[in-house]
């Protein structure tokens, strides 16, 4: 078969297959009497051999030992074609989130087009002053999209430049929250906190509405997190997670903290003093946990909790009662 047919049939040029000639990597088998390249069958399957291999991104070089080296394993090459594959695609993709963030902002011109460039990449900078400015100036400046905001606040370990991304977020619009709710199902721990403490600084009924989903959902960890966030917000609903916190000595200091906010409440605080005292009478609460609980009834006003103290300072467990009665004499004392 000439040359010309060969090209028709298999889809490769003739200036390609005389390129294949030239590395050595498919020879005509025989000439025609004028002289013209003449391909067998086997010269046009390793074509197609050539092609295939293409197709999975190896060099030519590559191919040709493929073809030509009995002992060349493919394992290795291949390990290394999917590794540069998967970088490739993170690039790509990588651009195509900067390029859609970059047309969310809806520039105006190249100079805005240039500023909202800056802030994302400012925005994972290695310096934490650096992410810190472009979190502040990202309200002022070129808008930042939110999701650019949501993605640095759930990976921002800095405590100072965290709380400047929950500052601009809480300013960024009514998508935030949305967009922070799923940081709740992160199997990162970290993350899914991050997640909490920024949808507690979000206003609005939307991301109070999450942190209530998160208070009942299947991480205990996330739960805490929202009703610590919850509590500083006054919203009663948290106040049977914090008990349990408190019980089982899970940032039962923070805990009690957040139950003495919503104790100003007189309602909340007789519903929090009978929710302690329920639990204090509970036969599994231990020891150390009833300390605990007797020591946050101190933040509750009124006469209920006062009554529960009353009789714990008479408790069986000495330091129940002596938490108790100093309690109870603080409150005299008042």
């Amino acid at each position: 078969m000439l040359i010309g047919e060969v090209a028709r049939r298999s889809g490769v040029s003739a200036r390609m297959l005389r390129h294949y000639e030239s590395l050595g990597l498919v020879r005509p088998s025989g000439r025609t009497g004028s002289g013209y390249r003449e391909y067998s069958g086997q010269d046009i399957r390793r074509i197609f051999h050539i092609e295939s291999l293409r197709s999975l991104g190896l060099s030519l070089r590559d191919i040709g030992r493929a073809l030509d080296e009995p002992g060349f394993a493919p394992s290795e090459l291949v390990g290394d074609l999917i590794r540069r594959a998967h970088e490739r695609i993170t690039a790509e993709t990588e651009l195509l989130t900067r390029l859609r963030r970059i047309d969310a902002a809806d520039p105006a011109g190249w100079e805005d087009v240039l500023r909202a460039v800056a802030l994302l990449q400012a925005l994972t900078s290695n310096s934490a002053g650096t992410r810190q400015r472009a979190a502040l100036s990202s309200v002022d400046q070129v808008p930042v999209p939110v999701e650019a905001l949501v993605e640095a606040a759930l990976s921002e370990t800095e405590p100072n430049v965290a709380g400047a991304l929950r500052w601009a977020l809480a300013r960024s619009g009514d998508d935030g929250p949305a967009l922070l709710a799923e940081g709740l199902g992160s199997p990162v721990a970290e993350v899914r906190e991050r997640a909490v403490r920024s949808l507690a600084e979000m206003p609005g009924d939307k991301a109070t509405t999450y942190l209530r989903h998160a208070l009942t959902g299947p991480d205990p960890a996330v739960g805490g997190y929202a009703a610590l966030a919850l509590g500083t917000l006054g919203v009663a609903d948290a106040v049977p997670v914090l008990i349990d916190m408190i019980a089982e000595g899970r940032n039962d200091t923070d805990a009690a903290d957040a139950l003495s906010v919503l104790a100003s409440d007189t309602a909340a605080a007789d519903r929090i003093a009978a929710g302690l005292v329920d639990r204090l009478a509970q036969a599994a609460t231990g020891a150390p946990a009833r300390g605990r609980l007797t020591q946050a009834m101190a933040a509750v006003p009124g006469p209920k909790a006062s009554r529960a103290l009353a009789e714990l300072s008479h408790d069986e467990d000495r330091a129940v009662a002596l938490t108790a009665t100093y309690v109870l004499r603080l409150r005299e004392a008042r």
